[in-house]
């Protein structure tokens, strides 16, 4: 972003670039992932339940498998809501970055690049997690309420496919915060010539 609209903020922004001390975008991340990774894979179990029975049985846990498909259906539709949240925080945090410029990341890409890319793919996989949560509904209330199988093997494997976008787009997050200095505290007082061991 214009560095003049930047300083206009004076005072207000910290160490990392932020007008607070931790970055929120990184945490709404986290979440984001627990909550998909969760769901598909209680699903996942919920699928392979007749097989894994025996095992849960063994180990004494009182499993059902109708439990195990609530499980998945309440993570995916947080995880929706989060989602937004996570977007709207990484739009707004990267509208201050303030990227080191002499650097490519492991991919070869610029940090504008890395910024676009982290950028559109966020708002992709915003809208995939939304119409995954959108065909579970349907598949949990509508197409297949009266089925011990709530979800589809198509629904497992679209959501698989997620998961590997996710990784590529974490990976993308993670150069603009290792290899650019975005909102890394330590990066920005080097870059403005401080010593990070006597500011923190």
């Amino acid at each position: 972003m214009n560095s003049d609209l930047v300083n206009q903020l004076g005072d207000r922004l910290g160490a990392n670039g932020l007008p607070y001390v931790v970055p929120i975008h990184p945490n709404l991340v986290h979440l984001t992932l627990g909550l998909f990774i969760a769901a598909i894979a209680f699903d996942i179990v919920g699928v392979l339940f007749p097989v894994e029975k025996s095992v849960f049985k063994y180990l004494a846990i009182p499993v059902t498998r109708s439990g195990l498909f609530d499980v998945g259906w309440y993570n995916v539709l947080a995880a929706a809501v989060i989602t937004f949240f996570t977007v709207a925080t990484g739009f707004y945090e990267i509208l201050l970055a303030e990227p080191l410029t002499n650097v490519k990341s492991a991919w070869g890409l610029e940090a504008m690049e890395t910024m676009l890319w982290h950028g559109v793919g966020g708002v992709v996989l915003l809208t995939l997690i939304v119409g995954m949560t959108v065909w579970r509904g349907f598949q949990r209330y509508l197409w297949r309420k009266d089925m011990s199988r709530q979800v589809q093997w198509s629904y497992l494997a679209a959501g698989l496919a997620i998961l590997f976008l996710m990784f590529l787009q974490g990976t993308l997050g993670a150069h603009l915060g290792g290899e650019f200095g975005i909102h890394t505290t330590a990066d920005q007082l080097l870059k403005m010539g401080e010593n990070p061991n006597q500011r923190l």
